[in-house]
């Protein structure tokens, strides 16, 4: 009798515990179910918490506090080429710092038109009205001379959005240019997009390159572009990302990143790896039509501080003095941040 009660006893011990163990499930899982909201609660609260205080360390769109002396600089270089036409516009979004001039006078865009454009055609992304992947096909439509390489390709050639898009900055590509207005609905379309987002002095008129400035832009909508995506306020973050290693695809150096070398008291044949090595990066496009010249872009500073800064300058045909004073703009831009 006392060999079978022993032999049972491991099989009574494995019920016992299963029964507790459903029992414990079963408890477990209505407290759990009981309390889920207040942790999601809680969860909600903290992911919000975190959310703000990432938007906020990205800085704001938000001129707040002027530097006097630099819009005093800018003045003064400007003032002593009289038959020139310039504009600054130059903001710290980590600090709200600025300084101006000229800020909201348009002037001729040139190439500089499309950096507003590409952040429409990222917008477009983010909202499914385009795809990244999808053709767009030449036609003598969008033909434009000038720069890039996309107009010499024969008509009905197709590329993908995506490349169109890198090709109209990296080469200032004209063609991939009038290919994205007309995918994005047109000038009429793009100009109402380019109010919505606050770019009041930007405006396509007519196809690239547009010899004779008839697109406008303002060094202060120039640098709200660019700021606009590097804040957060638009874009996703993989379009994000996509549009800064696109602006960043442009390697033309002559402008703000040799007046910003010069500023700090350098000059290279290598700009861009100059300025690295004084921990500065500069992610800029560039306008040239002869009669106008712009550069617009995003400098990031030794200390972790990122600016937007634009230099528009419209003057006599190739005079070398309006591309001198967008560089020593930017020159002394990078003696006052440095």
């Amino acid at each position: 009798m006392s060999q079978r009660f022993s032999a049972s006893q491991p099989a009574l011990l494995l019920l016992r515990l299963l029964i507790l163990g459903v029992g414990l499930g079963v408890l477990t899982g209505t407290a759990l179910k009981l309390l889920a909201p207040r942790f999601s609660g809680i969860g909600a609260s903290s992911r919000s918490a975190i959310a703000v205080v990432n938007r906020s360390d990205m800085g704001e769109f938000k001129p707040t506090n002027e530097l006097l002396d630099l819009s005093k600089r800018f003045s003064q270089l400007a003032a002593a080429q009289p038959n020139l036409k310039a504009g600054a516009f130059v903001l710290v979004l980590d600090t709200g710092s600025y300084a101006q001039l000229n800020a909201d006078t348009p002037l001729p865009a040139a190439s500089a038109i499309k950096t507003p454009i590409l952040l429409a055609a990222f917008e477009a992304i983010d909202q499914g009205k385009a795809k990244l992947n999808e053709k767009l096909t030449i036609s003598k439509v969008v033909v434009g001379g000038g720069s890039g390489w996309m107009g010499s390709q024969p008509l009905g050639s197709r590329f993908s959005f995506n490349e169109v898009a890198t090709e109209m900055i990296r080469v200032s590509d004209n063609t991939a240019t009038n290919l994205l207005i007309q995918r994005l609905g047109g000038k009429t379309a793009l100009n109402a997009k380019f109010l919505q987002l606050g770019l009041t002095g930007t405006a396509i008129k007519n196809w690239l390159p547009d010899l004779d400035g008839t697109n406008t832009s303002t060094p202060r909508d120039q640098a709200r572009t660019i700021a606009l995506v590097e804040t957060g306020k638009e874009l996703s973050p993989r379009s994000r990302d996509l549009f800064r290693s696109t602006l960043g695809s442009s390697r033309t150096d002559t402008l703000i990143p040799t007046g910003w070398l010069q500023g700090l008291g350098g000059g290279s044949d290598e700009v861009n790896a100059a300025l690295l090595s004084k921990g500065v990066r500069v992610f800029n496009k560039t306008g040239d039509i002869g009669i106008a010249y712009v550069d617009s872009g995003l400098i990031e500073l030794a200390d972790g501080r990122r600016a937007v800064a634009s230099y528009m300058v419209k003057g006599p045909f190739n005079d070398p003095r309006s591309t001198d004073l967008i560089r020593a703009m930017a020159a002394a831009t990078s003696q006052v941040l440095r």
